[in-house]
């Protein structure tokens, strides 16, 4: 993988939205068929996809600190660490998302 600072704009977009209270308008940024792998769940399609956005991806109130990005590929891997009212307050994640042709995202794992 390929250390790289900069991020194409739909996962720019993702980590903005993600930080805001309304998560809905992130669906934009997932292809129609995107599956959304995290905390060992599936979510597959835009509908179960915008159902994680409201419930699990919503479930706490985090800061997002971006940590380090890769590339290789269509394949992009964020590491962040979240702070938040969670059980344990800190954690540290792998965002490995793929990109389609047209630069939305067609696939988000989210693992430690």
């Amino acid at each position: 993988m390929t250390p790289t600072n900069t991020l194409p704009a739909t996962i720019t977009d993702y980590f903005t939205r993600m930080d805001g209270a309304d998560k809905a308008g992130i669906i934009d940024l997932f292809t129609p068929a995107a599956v959304v792998t995290d905390d060992g769940r599936s979510y597959r399609g835009q509908d179960e996809i915008a159902r994680w956005l409201g419930t699990a991806a919503s479930e706490y109130t985090v800061t997002t600190t971006r940590l380090s990005t890769e590339s290789l590929g269509d394949t992009i891997t964020v590491t962040t660490r979240l702070e938040g009212d969670f059980p344990g307050g800190v954690v540290d994640l792998r965002n490995i998302f793929t990109l389609d042709a047209s630069g939305l995202i067609s696939s988000l794992l989210i693992t430690v």
